[in-house]
């Protein structure tokens, strides 16, 4: 029975991956994960991250999901998505585990791990920006990116939310614009209703894709991007990645 235990905790030891979110800003910021699929991760849903520290935590070899980070966040007087100014989820500091997925815009590090013997990741900006953002990993697979404040130069119609003082904290997509104003459903811009193949959503569609491309090419910068050949990046599972998720790189 002892051999048994010993056995199982092993496997279970080696069944995890490891995931590193490094907070490299001058400033405080709340990071979020959320998971779609593949089991949770042994890591609270949303904490608070000074600057210049990290966490290392496992996540399961088959983890299907999202990273993020909020900016200005104050959960004692509003929890809830808009407890923060960008980024907020459900729940507040700790996001809802079926609904928390993020309010844009939000820059975000999405993984898909062992899909059929292999890493899907990327940085995504489908959803908007809100802070620069990088993926490494330690066995030489490719390091997607968005390194660069995409705020100060936003497209004016996409600039915002706004701190106190009037800085851009984030550049929402088109998409989410689109949204806002209620028109998302048959939209080039998120790749809806009639624009919802490659074909019929050309980044040629989709307003400002050259802002965000052009600022960030190793990123996901609209729904179809993959056919620009730097949107997601793939590693073979085997290799057993270590990922670190950087925040202002």
């Amino acid at each position: 029975m002892k051999f048994l235990v010993v056995a199982l905790a092993m496997i279970s030891a080696t069944a995890a991956r490891t995931m590193t979110v490094v907070n490299a800003c001058p400033f405080t910021i709340w990071p979020a994960l959320f998971t779609s699929a593949g089991g949770r991760p042994a890591q609270a849903t949303g904490w608070s991250a000074g600057s210049f520290t990290s966490v290392t935590f496992s996540v399961p070899t088959n983890w299907n999901g999202r990273i993020w980070a909020r900016r200005n966040c104050n959960f004692a007087s509003n929890p809830g998505p808009n407890s923060c100014l960008d980024g907020g989820c459900n729940g507040g500091l700790l996001c809802d585990p079926v609904t928390g997925t993020g309010v844009p815009p939000a820059t975000l590090a999405e993984f898909n791990l062992g899909a059929g013997g292999t890493d899907f990741f990327d940085v995504s900006l489908v959803d908007g920006y809100n802070l620069p953002m990088r993926i490494d990993n330690n066995v030489g697979c490719g390091i997607p990116s968005c390194p660069v404040d995409l705020g100060p130069n936003c497209p004016a119609l996409l600039k915002g939310p706004f701190d106190s003082t009037g800085f851009p904290v984030g550049c929402r997509s088109a998409c989410n614009v689109d949204a806002l104003n209620g028109n998302a459903g048959n939209s080039p811009n998120c790749c809806s209703g009639s624009h919802n193949t490659p074909a019929t959503c050309p980044p040629s569609g989709v307003t400002d894709y050259s802002y965000f491309k052009g600022n960030c090419p190793n990123s996901y910068a609209y729904a179809f991007d993959e056919s620009s050949g730097t949107a997601l990046f793939t590693c073979n599972s085997a290799l057993n990645a270590v990922y670190k998720v950087t925040f202002c790189p």
